[in-house]
């Protein structure tokens, strides 16, 4: 058996009709072990706040998107890295 990685990217959900949806908080940092569940970043908008739960067990193995960041829909916030067996 080899082991293998996947990689599942953090995308920025569609909040409604805001044009400003700012990350105000990452919960993990890069190298970190994330469990299902676990918010791993926070988004607010000029109505809420949405947290953003990871949907894998992985490592945080990148960021693109910086604390006070504005981003849009769609945008690659991380990415969460797991190992899988063959």
């Amino acid at each position: 058996m080899s082991a293998k990685t996947e990689d599942f990217e953090l995308i920025t959900p569609d909040l409604g009709d805001t044009d400003k949806i700012e990350l105000v908080r990452w919960n993990a940092r890069p190298g970190e072990t994330v469990e299902v569940g676990q918010e791993v970043c926070e988004l607010v908008t000029d109505k809420a706040s949405f947290p953003m739960e990871s949907p894998i067990k992985g490592v945080l193995s990148d960021i693109f998107k910086d604390k006070g960041s504005i981003v849009s829909k769609g945008e690659i916030l991380g990415v969460i890295r797991r190992e899988k067996t063959e």
